[in-house]
C-alpha cells in the first residue's frame, strides 16, 4: 500500500488565495494561567470506551486564552457560512459603534461545527484584502462536533476603522460520501480603552498588481507577514518527508524535504525563514490522533514574519516596488503553496518623508546536503543551513536610527521506510534563529534575540493484519531574550509538544476501523512575567485530563 494514498488527507482542499513572539516575551503568563479554564477532574478508567465510538469530544487545545480587558466592549459579525464547495463567502464590515476608533484590544472568534464524514479542509478569512486568519479543519465524528479558535488581531487595527469587504473560504467537497457541511461563524470584539504603544502600526497594506508596495513615505518601521503553508493534497502536504528522485519514495523532489520561504525587495533577498510543518488533522494516515487534540498551530495557522526595517529607506521614495515570496525546494512547476502577504507600517509623525539607506547585506552559502543509503530500511539524510544579515538607517524627525536584522536557518533529519511504505519514519528538526537591533533615538540600543525550533519525530506502520500505527511526537519550541544596553530586559520560553499513538484497521467501512488512540498536549509558557503550563490527554476520543501546572 503507497502511504501517499493514504496521508493525503487534504486532497482537493486547494486554498483559492503571533504567537507569542509577535506579542513580545510572555504576555502577562501569570495572568493567562489565572484566567484560563479550570481543570477538570481526570476521567475514571470505566469512562473510557475500548475504541473510538461514533462520538467524541469537542477538539480543543491547551494553549492560554486569549486575556481580556475589562471596560466597555462591542460585537461585530464578520461572517456566517456554510462552506460545501470551492465558492467564497463575500460581505461587508461595518465598525462597531460605540467603542470608538481606538481599542486596547481587538479579538476574533471562529465557532464552527461539522457532523458526518469529511476531510480536515483549510480556510482563510480576509478583511480589505488583509488575512487576518488562516486556519484548518477538525475531521468530525458521524454524530457531529463543535470547536472555537480565537485570536488577537489588535494590529489589524488599522484596518477595522473603516468600512471593508470581507471574504472568507475553507474550501470543501460535499457528496453521498463525504457529507460534512462546515457551518462556521467569525465575529470581532473591540474593547474600548488606550491600546498599548507599540500594539498596532500605522497603516496595514497589501500587494498591488504585479506583487507592488508603495509604502508611505515616512514610514520608520516596515514588518511583512507571510501566512505559508503548503497544502493543496499533493506531496508538498508533506514536504519534510519528500526525497530525492533516485530514491524509491512517493514523494520525490531533487532538493530533498529542505523548504525554505524567502522573500525579495525588488529582487533582493530581504529575509528567510524556515516554515512550520504543519500536521493537519487527517496527517500522517491517522485521523484518529486530533480528532480531540489537533496539532501546533492547526487551528491558527501563525504567519512568519519579516523585519524589513532596514530596507525603509529604499521603500520610502514613493515608488512601487515589488514584493515576492518564494519557497526553496519546490519542484519546478510544482503547485501547492500558499503565501499571502500582509505589510505593516509605522510611521513618523514629526516628519513627511524619511529617507536613509541599505548599508550591509551578506547572504551565506545556502548548504544543503542529502545523502541516500539503499537497503533496508530506504534511508536519506538531510543537513541543511543558511545565513542572511541586513542592515540600514532612517534619519527620522528623532535622530538616525539603525536596524539590523541577522537570521539563520538550519535543518537535519533523518528518513527511514521500508518497501512498499508500509513502514515509513522521520525524525527531524528546523531551527530559525533570528537577532534584531535597533540602535538610535537617544537610547541604548535594543535587542531581541529569538530562537524557534521545531521537532517532528514518528513513525507509521501498516502490518500484516492491515492495522495502521502511527507514533508521533510534535514539538513547536520558541526562547525570547530582549536586552537595552546589554543588559537583559525581558526574557519568555515556549514549549508546545503533542504526542500521540493510535492504531486502526485500513481498507474497510469506517464502523470496522476499530481505532484505538491516545493523544496528549502539554504547553508550557514561563517568562519574566509569569508562568502557564497546561496538559490535556484525550484516550478514545475521552477526555481524561486537563490539568494546569502553575
Amino acid at each position: 500500500m503507497k502511504r501517499r494514498i493514504v496521508m493525503s488527507m487534504l486532497a482537493g482542499a486547494t486554498l483559492l488565495a503571533s504567537t507569542l513572539l509577535g506579542a513580545g516575551p510572555a504576555q502577562s503568563a501569570e495572568r493567562l494561567a489565572r484566567s484560563a479554564q479550570p481543570a477538570e477532574r481526570s476521567a475514571q478508567p470505566a469512562d473510557v470506551p475500548a475504541e473510538f465510538g461514533t462520538d467524541w469530544h469537542d477538539p480543543m487545545t491547551a494553549a492560554p486564552p486569549i486575556r481580556r480587558p475589562s471596560g466597555k466592549s462591542c460585537q461585530v459579525t464578520l461572517a456566517e457560512a456554510q462552506f460545501r464547495d470551492f465558492t467564497p463567502y463575500r460581505g461587508t464590515y461595518t465598525p462597531p459603534r460605540g467603542c470608538g476608533d481606538r481599542w486596547s484590544k481587538v479579538v476574533l472568534r471562529l465557532e464552527g461545527k461539522v457532523k458526518g464524514r469529511q476531510f480536515d479542509r483549510l480556510g482563510y478569512l480576509h478583511v480589505g484584502g488583509v488575512e487576518i486568519l488562516r486556519t484548518s479543519t477538525p475531521e468530525p465524528s458521524p454524530d457531529g462536533i463543535g470547536w472555537s479558535v480565537e485570536k488577537d488581531v489588535t494590529r489589524y487595527s488599522d484596518t477595522f476603522r473603516s468600512g471593508q469587504d470581507v471574504e472568507m473560504l475553507i474550501g470543501n467537497v460535499v457528496d453521498d460520501t463525504y457529507t460534512g457541511v462546515i457551518d462556521v461563524k467569525a465575529t470581532l470584539t473591540f474593547y474600548a480603552g488606550k491600546p498599548a504603544a507599540t500594539a498596532a502600526p500605522d497603516k496595514v497594506l497589501t500587494l498591488g498588481d504585479g506583487n507592488t508596495l508603495t509604502a508611505p513615505r515616512n514610514s520608520e518601521r516596515i514588518l511583512a507577514e507571510v501566512y505559508a503553508t503548503g497544502s493543496g493534497g499533493g506531496c508538498e502536504e508533506f514536504w519534510y518527508l519528500a526525497v530525492p528522485g533516485k530514491a524509491p519514495y512517493s514523494c520525490q523532489a531533487d532538493g530533498g524535504p529542505y523548504r525554505e520561504v524567502q522573500i525579495k525587495v525588488d529582487g533582493q533577498l530581504a529575509g528567510i525563514a524556515a516554515p512550520f510543518p504543519h500536521v493537519w488533522t487527517g496527517g500522517w494516515s491517522n485521523p484518529f490522533l486530533w480528532y480531540v487534540i489537533p496539532g501546533p498551530r492547526a487551528f491558527d495557522v501563525k504567519p512568519i514574519e519579516y523585519d524589513l526595517t532596514p530596507f525603509a529607506g529604499l521603500l520610502d521614495d514613493g515608488r512601487p516596488h515589488r514584493i515576492e515570496v518564494s519557497v526553496v525546494g519546490v519542484p519546478e512547476g510544482q503547485s501547492g503553496w500558499s503565501a499571502p502577504v500582509n505589510v505593516l507600517v509605522w510611521q513618523d509623525a514629526g516628519r513627511g518623508q524619511v529617507t536613509g539607506e541599505l548599508t550591509v547585506h551578506e547572504e551565506g552559502d545556502l548548504a544543503n546536503s542529502l545523502t541516500y543509503t539503499a537497503g533496508s530500511p530506504e534511508r536519506v539524510d538531510t543537513d541543511a543551513a543558511h545565513r542572511l544579515t541586513v542592515a540600514g538607517y532612517v534619519d527620522t524627525s528623532h535622530g538616525r536610527v539603525t536596524t539590523t536584522v541577522g537570521r539563520s536557518l538550519s535543518n537535519t533529519s533523518v528518513h527511514r521506510w521500508t518497501d512498499g511504505e508500509n513502514t515509513d519514519g522521520l525524525d527531524a528538526t528546523w531551527s530559525d534563529e533570528e537577532q534584531v537591533t535597533v540602535d538610535g533615538r537617544g537610547a541604548p540600543a535594543r535587542t531581541t534575540r529569538t530562537l524557534r525550533t521545531y521537532t517532528m519525530n514518528g513513525t507509521t506502520t501498516i502490518g500484516d493484519d492491515a492495522r495502521l500505527r502511527t507514533v508521533l511526537t510534535l514539538g513547536d519550541r520558541a526562547a525570547v531574550v530582549e536586552t537595552r544596553g546589554g543588559r537583559r530586559t525581558g526574557w519568555s520560553r515556549l514549549d508546545d509538544t503533542v504526542t500521540g499513538d493510535a492504531t486502526y484497521t485500513t481498507g474497510v467501512p469506517r464502523e470496522q476501523r476499530h481505532a484505538v488512540g491516545t493523544t496528549s498536549e502539554r504547553y508550557r509558557l514561563y517568562g519574566s512575567t509569569g508562568c502557564y503550563d497546561r496538559t490535556l490527554t484525550a484516550v478514545q476520543g475521552v477526555l481524561t485530563q486537563n490539568r494546569n501546572h502553575c
